[in-house]
């Protein structure tokens, strides 16, 4: 199911891709959407703050002031306020389901996965509440069905729904509570919201300046055609004929006319309970997460750099090499995902007088072990179009992949693999050409393995590519699980340019990309 869910994600990308300029894709941007909508939510809202009067009529009349008469300003707040509130649900949402088919919820993941249920669970809370604070016929029904189900429970000495049989039993003390509640849990959402991205390096929180632009025009379209608007002020002696819910926080409602209370009560009890248990509920090995050697390891800090999920860091030497400090891995942090090693500049396969073995590096596949992956896999190949292909654990089988003169291996990331490991098999003629795949771009699932290998090839990061090696004969195509078609395409050009070079013919631009480096989208 996963699998079928992931390629549905990787198609609707690429529909996405087609229609925004490079790096502005809504669906790679939907944590930081979440972001961008919720301060949209938090400055409208303090607008409308402002001119909001609690009672029970002075509610619903403030809030009718502000739609119409004060239409200009007041009723685009509102407006801003209702559509940013449904459209933050929407991206949570999806950024939750996306994050699962990924399988990013395992291993040191866990713990965000949980801060994310949590804010999902304050997201409708607030609301929720929001609702009720307007005060119309929306709000009757939302506060009687709402009170009648917390009756079904044994948590307060008198009944809630009683304060709703007739307005003359409602006080202003009621808007009083339910504006501290919508205020109250939006500021905690925020602290979790915070939490919830401190494991990660450099993480998005702000869209492209683009998209964000074109989602505020998009809101004020929105408002301006279809604003929003009360459904009539609360009665409580009379029953609402007719609402309009907003199906994006009031889908349970409907539920509430139909079954009992405590039935309702223990399914969301257990829908909350597999939501927080979903990373133990699938089958998940944890790698072996990366070891530090301190006799190669200078404190040079680059691995810290490039760690996507703050997983190494710089502490006080503890050896006696004449350096300030090493690096240090956190097993609880630590995907395996070998971005480290990547980065770590003793990670050459150079090396005569001692072993492969940099300052840090994977136990489940070391440099050396890596060299010798390499070198075995590519004396089968002959030829002057030999082709020593490395695909990542989440991008498309590569070992399946059908094609002659190419030599397969998986590797946990892109990422992993260091500059000088091209520059190897390159100069040393073990190859005619290397081909790098793996997620699809802007989706990998290690956060920064394309981004980090494209900058290191195209030597704008350290540890660079050698300026010996010929960028041509380097390709990628970061095609994801539904491009291996693509990818096979552009392995069989690929080759049919080496072959070029061979003959002395020039290598061609008609697919390059940076460098010169065949590149492909599916």
């Amino acid at each position: 199911m996963k699998k079928h869910l992931r390629k549905l994600f990787e198609r609707a990308d690429a529909v996405f891709d087609g229609a925004f300029p490079p790096g502005a894709n809504p669906m790679l941007q939907l944590g930081a959407m979440g972001w961008f909508f919720y301060w949209i939510v938090i400055a409208s809202g303090i607008y409308l703050y402002i001119f909001y009067d609690t009672g029970v009529t002075e509610a619903y009349e403030s809030v009718e002031y502000l739609t119409h008469t004060q239409w200009y300003a007041g009723g685009i707040m509102r407006s801003f306020h209702r559509y940013a509130s449904d459209a933050l649900v929407l991206v949570v949402l999806l950024h939750l389901l996306r994050e699962f088919v990924m399988d990013r919820l395992h291993g040191p993941r866990a713990f965000t996965w949980i801060v994310g249920v949590a804010v999902l669970g304050m997201l409708y809370a607030s609301g929720i509440t929001g609702y009720w604070i307007v005060w119309d016929k929306l709000a009757q029904y939302i506060a009687i069905a709402t009170s009648e189900w917390l009756d079904t429970l044994p948590l307060f000495a008198k009944s809630v729904a009683r304060n709703f049989l007739h307005d003359s039993t409602l006080s202003g003390r009621f808007f009083t509570l339910f504006v501290f509640i919508h205020i109250a849990v939006p500021l905690i959402m925020l602290l979790f919201m915070w939490i919830h991205i401190q494991r990660i390096t450099s993480p998005r929180v702000n869209p492209p300046r683009g998209l964000a632009t074109g989602t505020l025009a998009m809101l004020l379209a929105l408002s301006i055609a279809f604003p929003a608007e009360s459904q009539g002020p609360a009665v409580l002696s009379e029953v609402p004929a007719e609402i309009r819910l907003d199906w994006f926080y009031m889908f349970f409602y409907p539920l509430l006319d139909r079954y009992a209370g405590l039935l309702l009560w223990a399914a969301v009890f257990a829908l909350t309970l597999v939501l927080f248990a979903m990373p133990w509920l699938s089958r998940f090995k944890q790698a072996a997460v990366a070891q530090v050697d301190l006799d190669n390891c200078n404190g040079c800090g680059r691995c810290v750099q490039d760690c996507p999920y703050n997983a190494v860091n710089l502490q006080p030497r503890t050896d006696k090499l004449p350096y300030p400090q090493e690096a240090v891995v956190n097993p609880d942090l630590c995907t395996a995902c070998g971005i480290c090693m990547g980065a770590c500049p003793t990670a050459t396969p150079f090396r005569r007088r001692s072993g492969i073995i940099p300052g840090i590096e994977l136990p489940d596949l070391p440099a050396g072990l890596l060299k010798d992956k390499i070198t075995g896999a590519a004396g089968k190949l002959a030829g002057n179009d030999r082709v020593i292909l490395f695909g990542c654990e989440y991008g498309p089988d590569v070992t399946s992949l059908p094609g002659r003169n190419i030599a397969s291996l998986t590797i946990p990331c892109a990422g992993m693999l260091p500059p000088s490991f091209l520059d190897l098999i390159l100069s040393r003629g073990i190859a005619d050409g290397v081909f790098l795949t793996g997620c699809r771009e802007g989706g990998c699932f290690q956060r920064f393995g394309i981004d980090w290998t494209e900058q290191r090839i195209a030597r704008l990061r350290d540890p660079y590519l050698r300026d010996r090696v010929p960028a041509e004969r380097i390709g990628r195509c970061w095609a994801g699980v539904t491009g291996k078609t693509a990818l096979a395409g552009k392995l069989r050009s690929f080759q049919e340019k080496l072959k070029g070079l061979e003959n002395g013919l020039p290598a061609g631009s008609g697919e390059n990309g940076r460098n010169g480096t065949l590149k492909c989208a599916n």
